[in-house]
């Protein structure tokens, strides 16, 4: 016993102790989110919130936490160059998904999960992890040579793979996910702004190819919905309408989370779970919640600041940029500003390879931290 206590107290002294809180902190916030859902007083919302899905919540902050721990542990160049075996393991269960891949009740078309049992594995969760790793050792290995077009190019052919891959899979959602910490790794990378202003030009030209020829009808409706002022509410934007609802009828602290009736809204515990916040705890709640994300991105990027190569930034900045991705289209999505592409909020939306995948990404910017020098001289 006291040789575990030694060495608690040890991983404590060593670890990020702010950014271990926040995570912790959202997680439990999570759940309890999950337990007003099936207390909501609305048969609906609660149907899709049963007791396993709470447990399997809270299980799964659980076992990633313990991956993050173990994850940190590890310096961080040492899993960089360990690409070799997550990799083949995450493409191929990415690619295991287009022959025995299951879709969900709200995405039947979308065939991204793999049945284990009682349980569901969406493996490209994990792919974004096992992307921000290989980009930030790829990019690592050319040193100051990011700009030279023959490396610039391998890396674009890089960052189409999993975009592609995703894509075709039917996962848009994931597939912009994984484009924006692309692009985000490359400018922390130091790409040339020239290469900038030719990929807006190239993105200009060829967005009407884009539109004709790979949004699918479904995705226009969402889009053109939110610019049409005679749109159906009850029909494109049913969703996103009963989510400002359930938002705005909360007003500035709540109706409170239990013992009272909650607003319909379909995916109101995964996509959508920032209108039951809203309602829930108000105005304050949703700015708390909002805030609470600034400081953790924010820590992350302190993080990336602080590493003594551009390895262990890059990963802070891949890190950074997954969280702040899906937060800000999340919300978006949520206040009907943007269209509705299935984005989760991390750790909160429910979803146990969700929560795992933002947890291993935790791991990482853990073993950064750890890892630098500076912090480890600093105690």
């Amino acid at each position: 016993m006291k040789r575990i206590f030694r060495a608690v107290t040890s991983y404590l002294r060593q670890t990020d102790k702010w950014l271990w809180a926040m995570c912790l902190a959202l997680s439990a916030f999570s759940v309890l989110l999950l337990g007003g859902i099936h207390d909501s007083g609305n048969a609906i919302n609660a149907a899709d919130v049963g007791l396993r899905q709470i447990a399997v919540q809270a299980g799964a902050a659980a076992i990633g936490a313990a991956a993050a721990v173990v994850i940190s542990r590890f310096d961080y160049h040492t899993l960089g160059r360990l690409w070799k075996l997550h990799v083949p393991l995450m493409y191929g269960l990415v690619l295991l998904t287009f022959l025995i891949g299951e879709g969900t009740a709200a995405r039947p078309e979308d065939k991204s999960w793999l049945r284990l049992g009682p349980l569901t594995l969406q493996p490209t969760e994990l792919l974004k992890i096992s992307f921000i790793l290989t980009l930030a050792y790829h990019i690592y290995k050319l040193h100051d040579q990011v700009n030279r077009p023959v490396n610039l190019l391998a890396i674009c052919v890089h960052g189409a793979i999993p975009v592609l891959l995703v894509h075709f899979q039917g996962d848009d959602g994931t597939a912009l996910v994984i484009a924006f910490i692309f692009v985000g790794m490359l400018f922390a990378a130091g790409i040339s702004w020239k290469y900038v202003v030719a990929a807006v030009v190239a993105a200009v030209a060829a967005a009407p190819l884009a539109w004709n020829y790979v949004v699918n009808p479904d995705q226009k409706q969402r889009i053109l919905a939110l610019f049409d002022p005679n749109a159906d509410l009850l029909g494109g934007l049913y969703q996103q309408y009963n989510a400002k609802l359930a938002i705005g009828s909360g007003q500035i602290w709540g109706k409170g989370l239990f013992g009272v009736s909650h607003q319909y809204v379909p995916e109101v515990h995964n996509d959508f779970i920032l209108a039951f916040i809203g309602e829930s705890f108000g105005y304050v709640g949703c700015l708390a919640v909002i805030a609470l994300f600034g400081a953790l991105c924010c820590k992350m990027l302190h993080n990336a600041r602080r590493a003594e190569d551009s390895l262990g930034r890059l990963i802070c900045v891949g890190v950074f940029t997954l969280i702040s991705a899906q937060v800000f289209v999340n919300v978006g999505m949520c206040l009907m500003v943007l269209p509705v592409i299935g984005i989760t909020l991390p750790f909160l939306s429910a979803g146990g390879s969700s929560v795992l995948s933002i947890y291993l990404g935790l791991g990482l910017v853990l073993s950064v931290y750890m890892h630098t020098s500076r912090n480890l001289f600093s105690r």
